[in-house]
């Protein structure tokens, strides 16, 4: 006989107040909350703001950190929900008007029209905000569809990626491109900024970089068409860095391009190595030049190509992981595979940082020799 199961009904069905009470009850209510409110502080106040808020004491700190965030609101909206903001907060602060006539005193409680208006900026806003979030949702979509499916297979290497968006679409890339003879590129590119723009961005470096890798007569030449390119079709003050190898199946050679991106570690038996980068980001100047280089890995040796989304990360008390950790960490997982030593280090990031929410997209490529 079949069994059914109930499913629960959608969250309008069950009404308003089994809602609140389902969300009362959610074990994660208080982290979300902290969450929020660390979100609040960073989103509407500068670091110049913060840095002089931790030099006041409580009870003034208290004072003007309310009042750089309601003006730091009131700078973000529109000219109409600023206005309206701005008469709803001075209604609820007067609260009520007493009008006197000759026989009556008729009092007002204009505060209640205060809270109405806030309603009604509320509403918008999250109008605005579920709008965006459906376009967002087809975007995050698109870019997932875009990315590698599954690890690749080769001879004689062992490989891993991971990418993780701090919000819902990122501008990170990481991408794998089989090449003639049965040669694998590998990629891992950082889009300046964050969002739809940098995804979109890095969504144009990818295609572009599929399309030109395979027939490109060297990494040199491969770097200077991605720079012409995106110089000629990007936007201002938007540029990439990106660190692109390639390797052949049972050999060690590798051969790589870092136009300035992060130095990768390159865990050797004698220790840890940078792989600095000689050439400039991409898109941002013309006419630049770039530099393909050359390493051959012995068995058990392994580079650890990362986005600076792992070593900004900042913790609770506002504290980087930095690159200095990064290394001591790859120290210590010689000759580990790929996904062991991914896995590692993501387990490490996220307990440094704790209940803090990401700020930068992260993204990981390992590749160790066997």
């Amino acid at each position: 006989m079949a069994r059914h199961t109930s499913t629960p009904p959608p969250q309008a069905e069950r009404g308003l107040g089994h809602t609140v009470l389902t969300d009362l009850r959610a074990p994660d209510l208080r982290r979300s909350v902290r969450r929020d409110f660390a979100d609040l502080y960073r989103f509407y106040l500068s670091e110049e703001r913060r840095a002089e808020l931790a030099r006041m004491g409580t009870v003034r700190g208290i004072f003007w950190f309310w009042g750089w965030l309601v003006r730091s609101l009131l700078m973000k909206l529109s000219p109409a929900r600023r206005v309206m903001l701005l008469g709803a907060l001075i209604l609820i602060m007067a609260g009520s008007w007493s009008v006197r006539t000759t026989d009556v005193q008729v009092v007002v409680r204009v505060g209640v029209l205060g809270v109405l208006g806030l309603l009604v900026v509320l509403m918008l806003e999250l109008k605005d905000k579920l709008l965006a979030r459906d376009e967002i949702e087809v975007a995050r979509q698109v870019q997932l569809a875009l990315l590698p499916r599954a690890h690749p297979d080769l001879a004689g290497w062992s490989i891993w990626s991971h990418t993780q968006p701090a919000n819902d679409v990122g501008g990170d890339l990481v991408d794998y491109l089989p090449l003639d003879g049965g040669r694998l590129g590998v990629a891992l590119g950082d889009v300046s900024g964050k969002g739809l723009g940098a995804a979109l961005l890095m969504s144009k470096l990818q295609a572009t970089l599929r399309a030109l890798a395979p027939g490109a007569p060297s990494l040199s030449a491969l770097g200077g068409r991605l720079n012409e390119i995106l110089v000629r079709d990007g936007l201002e003050n938007r540029f990439a860095t990106l660190f692109y190898l390639e390797i052949e199946p049972g050999g060690g050679a590798l051969r790589f391009l870092n136009a300035g991106h992060n130095p990768p570690f390159l865990v050797t038996h004698a220790g840890v190595e940078d792989l600095r980068a000689e050439s400039p980001p991409l898109g941002l100047l013309p006419d630049r030049s770039y530099d393909e280089q050359a390493r051959q890995l012995a068995s058990g040796e392994t580079l650890v190509v990362y986005s600076d989304g792992l070593t900004e990360a900042l913790n609770e008390r506002e504290e980087e992981f930095g690159a200095d950790r990064l290394r001591a960490l790859a120290a210590t997982m010689r000759g580990m595979e790929a996904s062991r030593v991914g896995a590692r280090l993501l387990e490490e990031v996220g307990a440094f940082l704790g209940e803090a929410r990401p700020l930068d997209d992260l993204s990981l490529v390992i590749l160790s020799r066997q």
